[in-house]
């Protein structure tokens, strides 16, 4: 049986960013399948060169974490509503974002062993 974390992050602040790569990463790095989801609230974050903003002292490099994530094959997802909520398109979208409706989140986690919501 192979092991799986669910993530939601539900905003932007880097407190909830954070949270969520830090996790993300941890778990990816262990061994876990991870699909990290940004809802409509987080959304923004996801626009090229919006990360790259988020620094805070005594934390990790904000890209090193999303980097390490990704290539440890974690999975970005976006809430499909988030393009109306936010007035966004897909071409603003960092690379890698996967665009996927709320049921589709919940069928691919059906079977998680861990769940976080920051």
């Amino acid at each position: 049986m192979s092991k799986k974390m669910a993530i939601t992050c539900n905003g932007v602040l880097p407190k909830n960013l954070y949270a969520a790569f830090v996790l993300g990463s941890a778990a990816s790095a262990a061994g876990y399948e991870v699909l990290m989801y940004f809802t409509p609230d987080a959304a923004t974050a996801l626009k090229k060169g919006e990360l790259e903003k988020i620094n805070k002292k005594g934390m990790p490099d904000m890209m090193a974490l999303v980097e390490g994530f990704q290539a440890l094959d974690g999975r970005i997802l976006l809430c499909e509503l988030a393009f109306a909520v936010n007035d966004m398109t897909e071409e603003e979208l960092r690379d890698g974002v996967e665009i996927v409706g709320a049921t589709s989140f919940v069928l691919a986690i059906s079977d998680a062993q861990l769940t976080f919501s920051f």
